[in-house]
């Protein structure tokens, strides 16, 4: 009997990942004969579990958190996007037990920017950058790929922001938290990293007075869908981006490589994604 190919996201906590939701539909919109599910997976369970994964059948997984820095020391080959991140969060299961890994989430921010954004222009003028985590960092190196000319990052911790400056060089500028609204005079791209201003997070305080009313403005949070940070940038007459579109366009490389088939994103994925 020929088993279905299986995939799922792995994580700690897992139960909140929409990502099952997200693959299901597309398995069942595209007529694909295959299973996604979530995985929790301890720390010291990891190893042992992506080894036992493709013996179940699993030909690929999603990461999320903690686990997106220290699968990378499990994989036999590495993209080069992931390892100047230095962190993966989508993984392929070779037949011989290989595992390949990738990061996504720069590509799931640009295609969802550009979803949401039809005529933003990288190259237009510098993006300010909320956040020095593992998601800026992967944002930081998409939006130098796209032309950007300049990226000022803040972040409440100065010394995460100088990280990735010593890591990315001369276009990233950093700018002290307290002074953080400065950093918007010039942006024509503002985005929130942090998790300030989800549900059951602390607000985000920072003022958005100085905004440019060209700005694109986004946010990758995407509980609540319109953050308090978007409703204050729509405040401000910019055009603002949620943050669900990044991880709706983050899943589609995955599910192409595992299943065969490049899923689209659109209103009805959405929707699925938030029933």
């Amino acid at each position: 009997m020929t088993q279905i190919p299986r995939a799922g996201v792995i994580g700690n906590p897992i139960s909140h990942s929409l990502s099952p939701k997200l693959h299901g539909y597309w398995l069942n919109r595209y007529g694909i004969e295959g299973a996604y599910t979530a995985v929790k997976v301890t720390e010291d369970a990891l190893e042992e579990t992506l080894r036992d994964l493709p013996k179940q059948g699993f030909i690929g997984a999603n990461v999320t958190l903690p686990h997106k820095t220290s699968v990378m020391q499990f994989a036999d080959n590495i993209t080069d996007r992931a390892t100047l991140i230095g962190a993966a969060n989508t993984l392929t299961f070779k037949e011989d037990g290989r595992i390949f890994a990738d990061n996504t989430d720069g590509y799931g921010f640009m295609a969802n920017l550009r979803q949401g954004a039809p005529d933003w222009d990288p190259k237009s003028g510098p993006a300010a950058i909320f956040g020095a985590g593992g998601a800026a960092r992967a944002i930081l190196v998409a939006l130098a790929d796209a032309g950007v000319p300049e990226i000022i990052i803040s972040n409440r911790t100065r010394a995460k922001a100088e990280a990735l400056r010593a890591d990315f060089g001369a276009r990233i500028s950093v700018i002290d938290w307290v002074q953080a609204d400065h950093m918007l005079e010039d942006a024509k791209t503002v985005i929130n990293t942090t998790s300030l201003g989800m549900v059951g997070a602390q607000d985000f305080k920072v003022p958005l007075n100085r905004l440019r009313k060209d700005a694109v403005v986004t946010d990758i949070v995407y509980n609540p869908l319109k953050t308090p940070f978007l409703l204050a940038a729509e405040e401000q007459g910019c055009l603002t981006v949620d943050g669900l579109g990044m991880l709706l366009h983050q899943g589609v490389p995955g599910f192409e490589r595992w299943f065969g088939q490049r899923p689209e994103v659109d209103e009805a994925t959405r929707q699925a994604v938030l029933s």
